[in-house]
């Protein structure tokens, strides 16, 4: 008799203790469930993290929940990888004339200093940009004519090939061509190689500089020459203060189409003569790929030729278009 009775007993004793596990609340599956859907990580790891404190015993259930949408995410990541790095591949194998990039500027300007006036500027951008190494070339032309007289011409190219040792650490090259009657000479050569670094590096913010020898050789307009090794520093900084406003800042003793370049700013210092330069250039998106620039230079030659100001300043808007 006592032993009937003792069994019964023994298994509800048991059942007080340890009572069936009950499911995860309706509730907190559909805030889970929500979280999932929305796709917001910060969302979901918040959500899940409060789940798991409130309800420990549900934390197998909550996972399993979890998991398809973990493995869509590292499918995801799979395929982002192997796409970065096809184009990546392509960008090596690309035909020279492939994957360039650029921009065309038109507007007009306003000189003081050696002369008071207005006219039109012109400027084109193009950057290849591969793997290893990134190609940019650059000319601008400032031109004016008054009662059928030339009263400003400026004209200058670059080429500047660039070659990746890291992340952030570029040799550079440089190939420069200059006219500026104005300042006093028909033409400069500039040649140039260095070593460069980008210092910040972030979304809406960038900043390299560089550094190197140069040669450089002066043909002034009263037919004297000048020619001899120098040393380069060179700044470029690029702002994103909004999503359509982008600013742009250069400073140093630069030459003068450097100095014009709207993301460039470089120093040559030669026993000769300096060109002290500093740049500001506002981008404000119109739509698409069109854009309205206004920038403003100041230019300061430490020697310029007899009969020639030291200063001059140069103030543009222009219309730039992307491609």
């Amino acid at each position: 008799m006592l032993r009937k009775t003792f069994l019964p007993f023994s298994l509800m004793a048991i059942g007080a203790v340890s009572p069936a596990h009950a499911a995860l609340p309706e509730p907190v599956k559909a805030m889970v469930t929500a979280a999932i859907e929305s796709g917001n990580d910060a969302e979901i790891k918040s959500v899940v993290k409060f789940a798991k404190l409130t309800h420990p015993d549900d934390s197998a259930e909550i996972d399993t929940m979890l998991a398809p949408y973990k493995a869509e995410q590292a499918q995801l990541a799979k395929a982002k990888k192997e796409r970065v790095e096809a184009e990546k591949l392509a960008k090596m194998e690309a035909p020279f004339f492939d994957n360039w990039s650029g921009e065309g500027e038109l507007g007009g300007f306003r000189n003081t200093g050696n002369s008071d006036n207005v006219g039109i500027s012109a400027g084109l951008r193009l950057l290849k940009d591969a793997v290893k190494w990134r190609l940019k070339f650059r000319a601008r032309a400032d031109y004016q004519r008054n009662n059928g007289l030339t009263s400003k011409e400026q004209f200058s190219a670059a080429l500047e090939p660039e070659y990746k040792m890291s992340d952030r650490l570029f040799f550079f090259g440089l190939t420069q061509y200059e006219r500026d009657r104005l300042q006093g000479f028909s033409s400069r050569y500039t040649l140039s190689a260095g070593v460069g670094y980008t210092v910040i590096k972030e979304k809406d913010i960038q900043l390299d500089v560089k550094a190197g020898p140069a040669w450089r050789l002066t043909e002034y307009t009263d037919g004297g020459t000048d020619s001899g090794l120098a040393g380069l520093v060179g700044m470029d900084l690029a702002w994103q203060i909004a999503k359509k406003i982008k600013l742009t800042q250069g400073a140093g003793a630069t030459l003068a189409s450097d100095a014009r370049s709207l993301s460039s700013a470089t120093a040559i210092f030669s026993s000769g003569t300096n060109t002290l330069t500093a740049r500001t250039a506002v981008d404000a998106k119109i739509s698409g790929k069109l854009s309205a620039r206004l920038s403003y230079v100041v230019e300061h030659e430490t020697n310029p030729p007899e009969g020639h100001d030291k200063t001059d300043t140069l103030s543009r808007a222009t219309l730039v278009y992307d491609f």
